[in-house]
């Protein structure tokens, strides 16, 4: 008589089973009173009265865990904020007058790095306080301090940089695009209309200078945010014929001016000791027809430069991460990464011998 064969036991990994614990969840009628719960959302930043739903279930190890619906995430309507900022565009997009201007040979980079508009730090705990208001009262005074030390050069056109973390967070629950939470100040829906506000009003005072070329970095705190208000910005420009804007998604962008080519990115990209042939490689008729080549580069705050030198010994890419105006927050602040100076940075780059003078607007932190 043969032995009939035991069926084989089925066996599921800890993910699979925490797939098919969630899939039983019950969901959890009274929120009050629930040390669990309130340590969850506490960690998370949630508030109590804005959870419209939770379920609940164990895990392998007896931990309870939970799945939470906000009001953010019900209410928040995609095509309805985009409607909301194509009519503010449409309806406020001015026609901008035609600036009878001298021509020079001198191009002027401005370039506000990683603004992080939304951030808070406070002084008590940082020793530099940091927010919404303080970042643009920085930028402003930063730019007209940079446009000041400018003057005596005839300036031709002007790179405005942007993107490079403008915002802080990257979604509703004040995460970076990776989910990293963040210490934030305000709302992300305000941070975005802040951020469009502050860059309309450096475009209109910088291009009562010169014509303004506007180059976006895409960047890791606010990677899909920054590109939307990029192209909010261009929106808005659409009347006036002496501003252009180079704000695809490409990581690495290229600006031509003279013999001078200049690369940009957020920094935490390629290798900074790969960039100057990675720039040979992605642009080489443009290398060839130059002979100043310049990275600049943002995502770390502080000042580090490197050059190459050529076989002739020309200096070949000059490398260059920029200061930020911003200020350390707790997380920062805790690690240790605190006395760096706090500016805003441009150049000064003639059309034929390249850079000529380096710009830095540096920021009173006892003020």
């Amino acid at each position: 008589m043969k032995k009939e064969k035991k069926s084989e036991r089925v066996r599921v990994s800890p993910s699979e089973l925490e797939l098919i614990n969630e899939s039983r969840s019950q969901i959890l009628k009274d929120l009050s009173g629930n040390t669990a719960l309130d340590l969850h959302l506490k960690d998370r930043g949630i508030l109590k009265q804005d959870v419209v739903s939770v379920k609940h279930w164990q895990n392998m190890g007896g931990e309870l865990r939970f799945s939470i619906v906000t009001k953010q995430d019900q209410g928040v309507d995609e095509t309805k904020i985009l409607d909301k900022i194509k009519d503010l565009i449409d309806n406020h997009a001015p026609t901008y007058k035609k600036i009878k201007r001298i021509k020079g040979d001198h191009l002027l980079v401005i370039n506000p790095a990683d603004i992080h508009i939304g951030k808070y730090a406070a002084a008590l705990e940082t020793g530099d306080a940091y927010n919404t208001e303080i970042a643009l009262e920085r930028v402003m005074s930063g730019i007209e301090g940079l446009i000041s030390k400018a003057q005596g050069f005839d300036v031709d056109r002007i790179l405005f940089c942007i993107g490079n973390d403008i915002l802080h967070v990257d979604n509703v629950y004040n995460q970076t695009t990776a989910g990293t939470g963040q210490d934030c100040d305000g709302k992300w829906w305000e941070h975005f209309e802040i951020a469009l506000d502050l860059y309309v009003k450096c475009v209109e005072v910088l291009r009562q200078i010169a014509p303004v070329d506007v180059v976006h970095s895409m960047s890791n705190h606010d990677y899909q945010s920054g590109y939307h208000l990029a192209h909010a910005l261009k929106s808005w420009f659409r009347k006036a014929d002496d501003i252009t804007f180079d704000i695809s998604v490409a990581h690495r962008k290229y600006y031509v001016y003279g013999k001078n080519l200049i690369g940009l990115e957020h920094g935490d990209g390629a290798k900074m000791q790969n960039l100057p042939l990675t720039m040979a490689n992605d642009r080489p008729q443009e290398w060839a027809e130059t002979t100043h080549r310049y990275w600049y580069l943002h995502h770390l705050h502080h000042k580090v430069k490197q050059r190459w030198l050529d076989g002739k010994d020309y200096i070949g890419v000059t490398v260059e991460y920029m200061r930020s105006p911003s200020s350390s927050d707790s997380w920062h602040a805790r690690k240790g990464y605190v006395g760096t100076p706090s500016a805003v940075e441009g150049f000064l780059h003639a059309k034929e011998s390249g850079q000529v003078a380096r710009l830095v607007h540096y920021f009173d932190k006892s003020k």
